[in-house]
């Protein structure tokens, strides 16, 4: 989110929570274009992504209302990072279009996830910075959290995944219906 945030900062006549879903819209065009189809799971992740960008702008003030102490961004950071990605990916239910692009981008390229995940997460470091520091004058929105996950996440997520396909086995519901259906 730190992209969308970026621009939210450097132009802030749109909100956080509306930079983010074009941001988002921009990354499912850019992967049906890819893949040269219309993907229409790839809507339902926008759909979710939507909903989650919309969330953001409702919940900004209940979200600042969190305790900040380090040893709380410290356990958000953990749980967040270790358990709602990692599970997210492997569920195959329609994840927010951030998450999904370094997935399906991986699929496209035949290319390991932990690779297609850390360009990505860097590219939008990159971004960031340059887009905050040419129109703020400073880096903003990129503090210790954001960029050790942005070098570690994608490989972390997969040796999370890799252990959850070990003990269990996620299927979609409509995959698992059509086959009983034969």
């Amino acid at each position: 989110s730190s992209v969308p945030y970026a621009f939210s900062e450097s132009f802030p006549a749109l909100t956080l929570g509306t930079w983010t879903y074009i941001f988002q819209g921009i990354l499912v065009a850019a992967l049906m274009i890819l893949r040269k189809k219309f993907v229409p799971t790839y809507l339902f992740s926008f759909v979710v992504g939507f909903a989650f960008s919309k969330m953001l702008d409702v919940y900004k003030t209940a979200l600042a209302g969190l305790t900040m102490g380090i040893g709380y961004q410290i356990v958000y950071f953990i749980v967040s990072y270790l358990v709602g990605i990692a599970l997210s990916n492997r569920c195959g239910l329609p994840i927010i279009p951030t998450d999904l692009f370094p997935r399906e981008m991986a699929d496209i390229l035949k290319v390991p996830y932990s690779r297609v995940k850390i360009t990505f997460d860097v590219t939008c470091l990159a971004v960031t910075a340059g887009l905050t520091f040419c129109f703020l004058g400073h880096i903003k929105g990129l503090g210790i959290g954001t960029i050790l996950a942005a070098f570690t996440m994608g490989k972390v997520i997969g040796m999370i995944g890799n252990i959850l396909d070990r003990h269990f086995r996620f299927v979609s519901f409509l995959t698992e219906r059509s086959k009983s259906a034969v």
